[in-house]
């Protein structure tokens, strides 16, 4: 058993093979590249049409509870500035067994989570090409999966429809494969594979372009704002920020969190970074803060402009807003559309970069083939890390949808934010270093009690009905996040007694508290299927890692 929770040291490796070739802006803009995208230009429509306009309170959340967890992993980073991202951080924190996971989750969340974004830039693309004069048919623009699930289903989304009608029969099966996303996904990973300086400066180029067209819908979309559809009337005729409740706001966590992944792929980057202790710490809170204000004001302004009802299926919320039926601004739509396939393309190149990383890290303790390890000659890149990754997005392309995918994604990231939350907790105090980031220590012994109880006491006297009927937890639609809330409850008390036993750190504490809390908006089928994965995971540890891991041969 000890063998499972055996820990790694590590030490800075001068030279791995990597060229270190990114400073602080370069990180901020991969930054940026990761987080705005898919979530504003994609996820963001269908969280509004869940939460109404109330849900920018769940971008506040999120925004918190990343925060508070990119202070953590800024701690990790300067502590251990080797690529690897949580799963390293796990390895020296909790041992090799959860370092495992979190690298399994880490799978998840890169590999699954490029297949929802390769999607919707198929979305995008798709939309674009229309609006120029072309076409494409619907049965090379969409997944076999989806177009299924609508015709069995009933939808009234035309183009899945007919992509189930006319596509042609080949060997028995509907011909319908999603062709854009399959070669976005083969472009991109051709690029993460050329090299770090080239992938850099294709990112920050788009990165700008990005920048400056949502600044363009923010100043051209405050004109066209109705207060009015900021307090809708909800199904009792009353108008109010959130007509779905605070469980329908929560509701939403998974297109919100979708958003936020991005900021964990920087630390996947330490060993391509120049000072990566200053250099990490800076870029990732930075692109944070900057990303979560961008998205508070694009929230406030779309809901403004069109009723959160209208969001329902739509994939393209920041073109649609300018649309005939709502702004009627043709010019901005265009715009918007062309801006959204650069936006979402830089996602592409984030999430792409980050895996292949993982996966060396991995390979390096022995946990995953050599082959996984090695570094192209001339490229300086995870070379054949990079082409499994490629393949490991393009093939579920074939075979799954988007909704699936990002409810899959998100709950694997939140999971991965926790732990390093709590392995922060579980590290041995360091000297400060001058120059380089030190997490500030502050004793969570009162304060963490108090903000915990007395922040309770104030949601029960705002929201009383909501605790009233909390035990209902066999309410068909509330009952699944009322149970959730009632453990999310039993685990903080838990927290208060430790952090005034053991004086813990409250800034990790608060990250710890705010992640979990996410967790309460995902459902059974969330937990299953990420259950499902984890055994599969722990099937390979078993049989290959633990046999393999390079800590046999040093404790031997």
């Amino acid at each position: 058993m000890s063998q499972l929770f055996r820990k790694k040291t590590f030490t800075i490796k001068s030279n791995s093979g990597l060229e270190r070739a990114l400073g602080l802006w370069d990180i901020v803009f991969f930054g940026l590249a990761a987080i705005i995208g898919a979530g504003s230009f994609s996820s963001l429509g269908e969280a509004i049409f869940r939460g109404g306009p109330g849900v920018i309170t769940l971008y506040i959340i999120c925004g918190i509870a990343c925060g508070f967890t990119a202070m953590s992993y800024a701690e990790f980073a300067t502590r251990i500035p080797t690529a690897g991202s949580a799963y390293t951080y796990a390895y020296a924190s909790f041992g090799e067994i959860i370092a495992w996971i979190i690298g399994w989750a880490l799978i998840m969340e890169y590999s699954f989570g490029n297949i929802y974004v390769a999607f919707s830039w198929s979305d995008y693309f798709t939309s674009f090409i229309e609006r120029i004069g072309f076409d494409i048919p619907d049965y090379l623009t969409t997944s076999y999966t989806e177009a299924k699930k609508a015709f069995l289903a009933g939808s009234e989304n035309k183009e899945l429809i007919t992509a189930w009608t006319t596509a042609p029969i080949v060997a028995g099966i509907k011909f319908i494969v999603d062709i854009p996303a399959l070669i976005i996904n083969a472009l991109i990973t051709w690029l993460v594979y050329i090299g770090i300086k080239e992938s850099r400066n294709f990112n920050n180029i788009l990165v700008i372009m990005k920048l400056a067209v949502i600044m363009l819908i923010i100043a051209v979309g405050v004109f066209y704002i109705n207060s009015d559809n900021w307090v809708p009337t909800n199904n009792d005729g009353v108008k109010t920020f959130m007509p779905n409740g605070f469980a329908g706001v929560m509701a939403a966590v998974s297109g919100v969190f979708f958003a936020y992944i991005g900021f964990d792929a920087l630390s996947v980057l330490s060993e391509e970074t120049k000072e990566p202790e200053k250099t990490l710490p800076k870029g990732m809170i930075l692109s944070l803060v900057l990303s979560t204000a961008i998205y508070m004001v694009l929230t406030l302004v779309l809901t403004g402009i069109v009723d959160y009802r209208k969001f329902e299926g739509i994939g393209d919320p920041l073109s649609f807003i300018f649309a005939p039926e709502n702004g009627n601004i043709p010019w901005m739509e265009f715009v918007v559309s062309v801006t959204a396939i650069i936006a979402i393309t830089t996602v592409l190149l984030v999430f792409q970069m980050g895996q292949p990383r993982i996966w060396m890290s991995m390979s390096r303790d022995g946990l995953l083939p050599k082959k996984f390890a090695e570094v192209h000659p001339k490229y300086k890149t995870p070379s054949f890390a990079t082409i499994i990754t490629g393949i490991a997005v393009g093939l579920p392309i074939f075979f799954t949808d988007k909704s699936f995918i990002l409810d899959f994604t998100s709950i694997g990231t939140i999971f991965a934010f926790v732990l390093v939350n709590g392995g922060i907790l579980l590290m041995p105090a360091r000297e400060k270093v001058k120059g380089s980031f030190h997490l500030p220590y502050i004793n969570s012994k009162f304060i963490f009690p108090i903000l915990f109880l007395g922040g309770l006491i104030g949601f029960y006297f705002w929201q009383p009905q909501f605790f009233h009927d909390l035990w209902n937890i066999s309410d068909e639609k509330q009952g699944e996040f009322r149970l959730s809330v009632i453990i999310y409850i039993m685990i903080n008390l838990m927290l208060v007694v430790l952090s005034y036993l053991k004086n813990l750190s409250l800034i990790p504490l608060l990250g710890l508290s705010s992640c979990l809390y996410l967790l309460t908006g995902m459902t059974h089928n969330n937990w299953f299927w990420f259950g499902l994965w984890f055994i599969v995971g722990l099937g390979i540890y078993f049989f290959y890692g633990k046999k393999h891991s390079k800590l046999n041969s040093e404790n031997a």
